[in-house]
């Protein structure tokens, strides 16, 4: 008699990669070289007095997250779709433009940090890449569909260890820096509170709350969901996974984020490098201080998370036009099938092109932006729960308790970072 088989075992390996998806890309994506250049400029002028931030950020924007995640896959909607429910149209209009303002600033300021970079590499005009990579970006976003850009995007995220490595580089003094990481301290005048308003702005930034909604609906379709009532609800077995799924995006972000503060403070900050202007200034500080190794990690980690930040940028602001609007939508249709929703992305590209014409520096307006998110973040949270805790819209699966509560004291947290930046 032949003996029965034993199952095979789950690899567990390769059950936790095959989980990794929206919440990955949506983590990676927050590391854009507007947060590239906050936490340079936050490591230059501040040292290691705010290494404590990646630490408090990873839960808060964890619960962020998965609350935009879970309504995207609960109700089927995006996050403007979901808004619509509970706000008037007018308000979500001037929502969706504000969004697209501020994201077509920051497509100018990542290809801009973008261009410099591949300048410095090649020694070719800065101009020229801009255009380069902002048509290419278009097309590969326009010509490919949902999955092959998932693809794409992981994969990309892998750009952002040049930043850790980065850190290592500098050669940082471990026991000088534990206290920094694990006792908070508090901010300190004018500059240490809009440093921590931009961190947060940056880190909890509203185009990731309408990315994260906008592709667990794009997935659901993916897997042959195309009508509403076919992706209302999900298993138990579906929010496990997307919660593993942005636990680890989010604390991806949140690490990196740590060694791009800890390579600032101890190769410029340490040298008396504390006022950064531009991108390339920043890579050339490095350079001097801390080798070429740094110079060319710095720079070219810069082209990689422009390459998967931008994306993100431009496709939220067409997920929450198309949803105010009712327009078709999706990175699976053509360019016929959704006109609008791809006018949006395009258009959102070209004025963020422009502005490297316009004169404007790009580092200044990369954390500018990340304050403006600061300020703006905290009513769009208000937003989120009063859709998360409605039962009836949520389909008899609202937000726990524990995920309100953090979100809760999320948004206290940047309305109190705002008005002590204004106040002190």
């Amino acid at each position: 008699m032949s003996e029965k088989k034993k199952p095979k075992r789950k690899n567990i390996v390769r059950r936790f990669f095959s989980v990794l998806g929206p919440g990955l890309i949506t983590g990676a994506a927050d590391d854009d070289p507007s947060g590239v250049a906050t936490y340079t400029i936050a490591g230059a002028q501040l040292g290691t007095s705010l290494l404590w931030t990646a630490f408090l950020t990873w839960p808060l924007m964890g619960c962020v997250q998965f609350m935009c995640a879970r309504i995207g896959m609960v109700m089927g909607r995006g996050l403007a779709g979901a808004l619509r429910q509970k706000i008037p149209r007018w308000l979500l209009i001037i929502a969706a433009l504000a969004l697209f303002a501020a994201n077509s600033i920051n497509v100018g300021a990542d290809l801009s940090g973008m261009a410099d970079a591949a300048e410095m590499l090649t020694g070719l005009n800065s101009h020229w890449f801009v255009v380069i990579f902002g048509v290419s970006i278009v097309y590969w976003t326009v010509r490919c569909r949902y999955y092959q850009i998932a693809m794409m995007l992981k994969w990309l995220a892998l750009c952002l260890f040049a930043y850790v490595i980065t850190a290592f580089v500098g050669k940082p003094d471990w026991s000088s820096i534990v206290q920094d990481t694990f006792v908070p301290s508090w901010p300190k005048g004018h500059d240490a509170w809009q440093n921590l308003v931009a961190i947060l702005g940056t880190t909890i930034s509203p185009y990731l709350f309408f990315w994260q909604s906008s592709q667990e609906v794009e997935l659901e379709k993916a897997l042959g969901r195309q009508m509403l009532v076919q992706r209302e609800g999900a298993s138990s077995r579906e929010i496990i996974d997307r919660k593993l799924d942005v636990g680890t995006g989010t604390f991806f972000s949140n690490f990196v984020m740590y060694f791009i503060i800890l390579a600032a403070a101890v190769t410029l900050h340490n040298h008396g490098v504390t006022q950064i202007e531009t991108s390339k200034q920043a890579a050339e500080a490095l350079r001097p201080v801390a080798g070429s190794l740094a110079y060319f990690l710095y720079t070219a980690g810069l082209i990689g998370v422009g390459l998967l930040a931008i994306p993100t940028l431009t496709g939220s602001a067409s997920y929450a036009f198309a949803e105010t609007f009712k327009w078709k939508e999706g990175l699976d249709k053509s360019f016929k099938g959704a006109r609008p929703f791809y006018t949006v992305l395009i258009f959102s590209t070209l004025v963020g092109t422009a502005m490297d014409f316009s004169g404007i520096n790009p580092v200044k307006a990369l954390f500018w932006t990340a304050v403006i998110n600061g300020l703006l973040a905290p009513f769009l949270l208000v937003g989120i729960l009063f859709v998360a805790c409605d039962r009836k819209l949520m389909q008899d699966q609202p937000s726990s308790m524990l995920s309100r509560v953090v979100v809760v004291i999320t948004t206290i947290a940047m309305f109190a970072a705002a008005i002590g930046m204004f106040v002190l």
